[in-house]
């Protein structure tokens, strides 16, 4: 081993052996561990290597065969007659170090190690995971995995995996790829999508990353004509900068990218980290990022390539709403219901739409949705496509939803909708909610290539996943324009680290230029008593103390007191219960609405801000929404409009309407504060924000911070603005 880790580093360190296009499409393979036996890893490699008719050479290693499948067999990768591009490793991890030096130094282009027992093992796996880490970095050979299941490159006809559901006739093709950090789910991606009709450009899945990581992988697709859609699995980022950056370059490409990630929850997070050793990440910005780039979020795989599917074969832009169509009026009723829950827009069809369809229908069903069983001629099998004609005829029909259950002449009925739906190239999400009586529908629509679900369910979950990639698509990309008057950023290197004091944090957001409310500081109860009795009553009185972060819960703030006696005996009261540095004294600030403004500093994607309901509700009611700092005034007002509270702000039940433009200003200022600290941001808050009726603007009442030393606070790898 020794031996072959040193011809390992002797190998140029500067330049990577292969490029991601020759990684998969590989002309030569290696197979460490091969075998005859369909019950070994190697087996079934070699098996659906010779099954699936790779056209390159293969390898097969194996120091106890002579010959595997009819192959020569090869004692040592040393000894094959020239190095492959590609080496699969299939062998136990006591030996897998051990042959990864031994490829490198033979000059593999690349390993994919699907050996477990690394970084998600605990401390001995780490220690082998960072000798895998140290022949990549010394040797340039790539490594894919460990703890992944390979690769499947279906055009290329290669099955670089040990998964039995590739013991098929073929491999189906097509324009997605697919990358997963699960091994597992990868392979029951593939084999759910077949059963689909849906076929993959590539599928890759990564493992724990130690070297080539999904940013790769993204960026490298994005430039692939071929790759028409892209589908991600993800446990945890190595680097959320270089994949924001990569979500980007597809927006910027017209590339959908469609996005399935663990750790939405505490036992997600988890589960992560004890499969691939991965960092989660906080959910909420990671959500953040993605829609902020243009890319969709799912919940399930399935759900996630079939949108995706719908996606490449329908790629004209969409603004317009959806239409439902059923064979049944219950079927209209439960669509209507989930269409309006999943915030879907339902189409409002032309007066000329609905003239046509009152030529075919009865009134009551001649409008959105639309209820076949209203027919004038019930008889008329034809009825069903011209009323489908008719819809999709409608410039503000984008999408349609069939809700089609058991009728007369089913299979004819829906064979015509779908192919109404295909002339006019606009999507159709076909539900056929019967069983076995939707047998014969089912292949007339297979016999045309028009996608159906199984369930009213599985068709909205594709299409809400199709409605959101077109709202984010139609939102153009803008860069945020920095206020006029902010200091320079340099200036805060001065700043201290640690938490800050409320005077501390004040000073800070005056200077970015918030409003905040008048204040006087005192070192005694008698000060405050002087300081509240010139500022007027009645007054606020908080404590000033560095291990104070929540003023309310440690009963270190007191509001609306009246006179002098009350300030003084307040202020006595919290220093004898406290250890407390002095007071501030505020006026009483009147408003409409409480309103938190914050940002912190995400370990992977760097400085965030979030706006919500404020005062105490924030902890309860969890009501915010966030984004990647620095934004825009319009992404700040988006924010706002997003929370659940959005109705108070606008003026609801005879509440007048607020003053929405300054509490977005305050969010741009915070945002560029965020993004001005960067690596030294840790949190930043300022809860309340009293907001006032519309034009009388929004003052900061309270705020708290905390920042890292400029030492040992490098910055992550942020997007470029």
């Amino acid at each position: 081993m020794t031996q072959a880790l040193h011809a390992a580093a002797v190998v140029d360190r500067a330049r990577p052996r292969l490029e991601l296009d020759r990684i998969l499409h590989p002309r030569s393979v290696a197979v460490f561990g091969a075998s005859d036996s369909k019950d070994k890893f190697g087996g079934r490699i070699m098996s659906f290597l010779i099954q699936h008719g790779f056209a390159g050479e293969i390898y097969p290693i194996n120091p106890r065969r002579a010959e595997v499948l009819g192959r020569r067999a090869y004692p040592a990768i040393a000894a094959a007659p020239a190095a492959p591009d590609v080496a699969i490793l299939a062998v136990p991890g006591g030996s897998l170090v051990t042959s990864v030096a031994e490829a490198a130094a033979a000059g593999v282009g690349c390993c994919v190690i699907i050996s477990t027992g690394f970084a998600e093992a605990g401390a001995e796996g780490a220690a082998r995971q960072a000798a895998l880490v140290e022949i990549a970095r010394c040797s340039g050979m790539r490594l894919i995995g460990p703890n992944c299941m390979g690769l499947i490159v279906p055009h290329h006809r290669l099955a670089l995996c040990s998964s039995v559901v590739l013991d098929t006739d073929r491999l189906r093709d097509g324009a997605i790829s697919l990358v997963s950090q699960s091994g597992a789910l990868m392979v029951s991606i593939f084999d759910r999508a077949a059963a689909d009709s849906i076929g993959f450009r590539h599928c890759v899945s990564l493992g724990n990353q130690v070297d080539l990581e999904i940013s790769d992988f993204v960026e490298h697709l994005v430039d692939e004509p071929q790759t028409e859609a892209i589908c991600v699995y993800v446990e945890g980022l190595l680097d959320g900068g270089r994949f924001r950056r990569a979500l980007a370059a597809a927006r910027r490409a017209g590339k959908p990218v469609l996005v399935v990630k663990t750790g939405r929850t505490a036992a997600g997070v988890k589960s992560a980290r004890s499969h691939t050793a991965s960092l989660a990440g906080a959910w909420d910005v990671f959500e953040a990022v993605c829609r902020e780039e243009g890319a969709v979020l799912a919940q399930q795989p399935e759900d996630m390539v079939r949108a995706a599917q719908f996606l490449i074969r329908h790629t004209r832009p969409r603004r317009g709403g959806v239409a439902i169509l059923s064979s049944s009026g219950g079927g209209c009723g439960i669509a209507s219901d989930r269409v309006s829950e999943l915030d879907l827009p339902l189409a409002r069809l032309a007066p000329a739409t609905r003239a046509a369809l009152e030529e075919i229908l009865l009134p009551p069903q001649a409008d959105n949705p639309i209820d076949l069983g209203g027919r004038r001629a019930p008889e008329d099998v034809e009825i069903a496509g011209d009323a489908a004609r008719i819809i999709f005829g409608d410039d503000g029909v984008s999408y349609g939803l069939a809700i089609l259950t058991s009728m007369p002449f089913f299979a004819r009925r829906t064979r015509l909708i779908g192919e109404a739906a295909q002339a006019l190239d606009k999507p159709m999400f076909i539900a056929l909610t019967p069983g076995r009586a939707a047998d014969a529908p089912r292949r007339a629509l297979g016999e045309i290539g028009q996608f159906h679900f199984d369930g009213i369910e599985d068709a909205l979950r594709a299409l809400a996943l199709v409605v959101e990639h077109d709202r984010l698509r139609a939102i153009a990309p803008v860069t945020a324009a920095r206020p006029a008057g902010l200091p320079d950023p340099a200036t805060l290197s001065r700043l201290p680290g640690g938490q800050l004091t409320e005077r501390e944090a004040r000073q800070l957001l005056e200077a970015y230029g918030l409003a905040l409310a008048p204040e006087r500081m005192a070192a005694t109860p008698a000060e405050a008593a002087t300081a509240a009795a010139a500022l007027g009553f009645p007054v606020a009185l908080k404590a000033v103390s560095p291990t104070i972060v929540h003023k309310s819960d440690a009963g270190a703030v007191r509001l609306g007191l009246r006179s002098a006696d009350e300030v003084a005996g307040a202020a006595g009261e919290m220093a004898d219960r406290l250890v407390v540095e002095g007071f501030l004294v505020q006026p009483m600030i009147d408003g409409e609405a409480e309103v938190i403004v914050g940002a912190r500093r995400d370990p992977h994607f760097g400085p965030v801000v979030l706006v919500g309901l404020g005062g105490i509700a924030v902890e309860i009611l969890k009501d915010v929404a966030l984004a990647p700092a620095p934004v825009t005034v319009e992404r700040a007002r988006a924010l706002l409009d997003a929370l659940r509270a959005a109705p108070l702000l606008h003026g609801a039940r005879g509440r007048p309407p607020l003053d929405v433009a300054a509490v977005a200003d305050v969010v741009v200022r915070v945002s560029w504060l965020a993004a001005d600290l960067g690596p030294r941001l840790v949190d930043l808050e300022i809860n309340p924000l009293i907001v006032r009726a519309a034009g009388g603007g929004a003052t900061a009442v309270d705020a708290r911070g905390t920042l890292g030393t400029l030492r040992g606070c490098p910055y992550p790898k942020e997007p470029a603005p």
